[in-house]
């Protein structure tokens, strides 16, 4: 293979300047105290941390760093690091969904505006890894992920809890009074045990899963426990092969085909992957210079059935996944249903990565005449209510309720919703259908986990677990029930969501993957007619930019000017 050489990098436009460009940049790294042994004629490999004390998920990465960073100067490299936005799911708000194309910015921007020849991406908690990839894709220098890894097995009582799935589960035994203050604050804390991501299938370990298949971190980097002594190894490998991708000018554009993201679609099928990851895959895709839409997803819906045995769809966490053989392992069971001849970072190819590797435990991760359900997680709805697209994760919904008609309850917005849904007086059943407008991506705003709307507390009280419920915003991925989500277009730019009234019939059918709105044509008609657009949530700022800009979930959810297709030019140095 042919590899750069040192004239080639792009940092030696900055440090190999004629005159007085290059011996101001000299000047200023040693001001740094680097001597020009640390820097002169070495690559410059960004290290983009998306740590902050507000990220608790990624608590660990200043040591990370550190251990990057050992392995970039033991292979000749010169290591910097550039903090970079840490979009906290638990801290951000209105949500960190907005903050995504924000960072995937930044991301982009620092690495163009820098004397960067290869960035390693350090994310993990949900939109991270995403925003991470996109940015790192339009700057197109070769990249690799380092994902956080996911936090311990929570640990109460006899109990083994799982992030999110355990708490929202016990949320519901509270709120009905099955369970005391004292034990549902003690249950989840127990719940957040160590630094790390979610443990169960949320949307960080789906993400992280998926860049792991996509051939953009080392493989099967992406199930190791974030405090395991493992994942310091992995982070130094990872220091040492970006200098390499370096050298050998190996893009995330060069590794990502076609064929590796139709990969990842089947994987997320067989992980039982979080709905949120068809807003971040077509994202990503697009960046990358691939035109994916949905119908890729119901293309793949029933190929692989979930054989991936974690919550929320299953009992397991994934401390388990990794110790019985992890990503790598259930790949190779679905390995028929892969291209494996797709490149990787490691600079082998999918199946090369994959060969051998073994599965430990035949209950986490399952033979494919043995599986959890017996299709594919995910399934693409369209109909009347969602003419662009609907998405529901069937595996984590009751079966009896995939096919289900019944009378809608609206909720205008989330505050509505907060305020009627344990109201006595609210006249609903187990047949409802709960419909929560306005949580669309220029809607709430920004289109949070509203998705999973709370069971009526007196439906609760009479042990109802799980209704149709539907809504154009999202669901957190550690989350389950019969949760229509992403209906799009979103009720706040006119579509037909936001034209649902009090006892209009709903019709989900997930085998004919339809979803309608059971409404005379000319009464919607009548309907469209009289509504009128809500008043901007923001009049200026980054909220005001990202509600003009953003694209419908069906899109991705980035903004228009970003999915361009094209490069900037490197800036002028001086």
């Amino acid at each position: 293979m042919a590899r750069k050489s040192v004239s080639e990098l792009r940092s030696q436009r900055w440090f190999s300047a004629p005159g007085s460009i290059g011996a101001h940049k000299h000047r200023r790294i040693k001001q740094g105290g680097f001597g020009p042994g640390d820097f002169k004629e070495k690559p410059v490999i960004a290290i983009l941390s998306t740590w902050s004390d507000l990220q608790t998920c990624h608590a660990h990465f200043p040591q990370r760093v550190e251990e990057v960073k050992r392995g970039i100067w033991q292979v000749g490299g010169f290591p910097v690091v550039i903090p970079v936005q840490s979009v906290s799911e638990s801290f951000l708000r209105p949500t960190s969904m907005m903050y995504r194309n924000l960072l995937a910015m930044e991301v982009e921007e620092s690495i163009r505006a820098h004397p960067i020849d290869g960035a390693v991406l350090m994310g993990g908690c949900d939109k991270t890894g995403p925003g991470l990839v996109m940015g790192a894709a339009s700057a197109d220098v070769p990249s690799i992920f380092v994902p956080a890894g996911a936090m311990l097995k929570g640990r109460w009582r006899q109990h083994t809890l799982g992030t999110g799935s355990s708490t929202w589960a016990a949320e519901a035994d509270h709120r009905a009074g099955k369970i005391s203050d004292a034990e549902w604050t003690r249950m989840s804390e127990a719940t957040v045990r160590s630094p790390g991501i979610c443990n169960t299938m949320g949307t960080a370990s789906t993400m992280t899963l998926l860049i792991d298949v996509l051939g953009l971190s080392l493989p099967g980097a992406s199930t190791i426990p974030a405090v395991d002594s493992e994942h310091m190894r992995m982070a130094t490998d990872a220091g040492r092969r970006i200098v390499d991708m370096v050298w050998e000018d190996l893009k995330l554009r060069d590794i990502v085909t076609e064929a590796s993201l139709r990969n990842a679609i089947i994987a997320d099928m067989a992980i039982s992957g979080s709905t949120n990851s068809l807003i971040h895959l077509i994202a990503m895709a697009r960046r990358l210079g691939h035109d994916m839409t949905l119908d890729w997803f119901s293309e793949a819906s029933d190929k692989v059935p979930v054989i991936c045995n974690l919550m929320p769809a299953g009992k397991y966490l994934m401390e388990d996944f990794h110790f019985s053989g992890g990503i790598r392992a259930l790949l190779n069971v679905i390995r028929a249903h892969l291209e494996l001849g797709v490149r990787t970072a490691s600079g082998q190819s999918l199946g090369e990565t994959i060969e051998g590797a073994e599965v430990y435990d035949h209950d986490v991760i399952r033979s494919l005449d043995n599986p959890i359900y017996p299709r594919g997680a995910l399934v693409v709805l369209k109909g009347s209510l969602a003419p662009r697209g609907a998405i529901l994760k069937r595996s984590a919904a009751e079966g009896q309720l995939l096919t289900h008609t019944g009378p809608a309850i609206v909720f205008k917005n989330l505050k509505d919703m907060t305020q009627r849904i344990d109201d006595p007086s609210l006249p609903v059943t187990a047949n409802s259908v709960l419909v929560l407008q306005d949580a669309g991506p220029t809607g709430a705003p920004g289109m949070p986990e509203w998705g999973m709307l709370p069971i009526p507390k007196k439906l609760l009280e009479q042990g109802v677990r799980d209704m149709v419920r539907i809504s154009d915003g999202r669901m957190s991925g550690t989350s389950y029930g019969t949760c229509v989500l992403h209906v799009s277009p979103e009720s706040r730019i006119g579509g037909p969501l936001g034209l649902v009234r009090d006892g209009d019939m709903i019709h989900l059918d997930t085998n004919s993957r339809k979803l309608d709105l059971l409404v005379d044509e000319h009464e919607l008609a009548r309907r469209k007619a009289a509504w009128s657009p809500p008043a901007p949530h923001y009049e200026r700022g980054y909220g005001a930019m990202f509600a003009q800009h953003v694209l419908q979930a069906d899109d991705g959810c980035d903004f228009d000017y970003l999915v361009k297709r094209g490069v900037n030019p490197e800036p002028e140095i001086h």
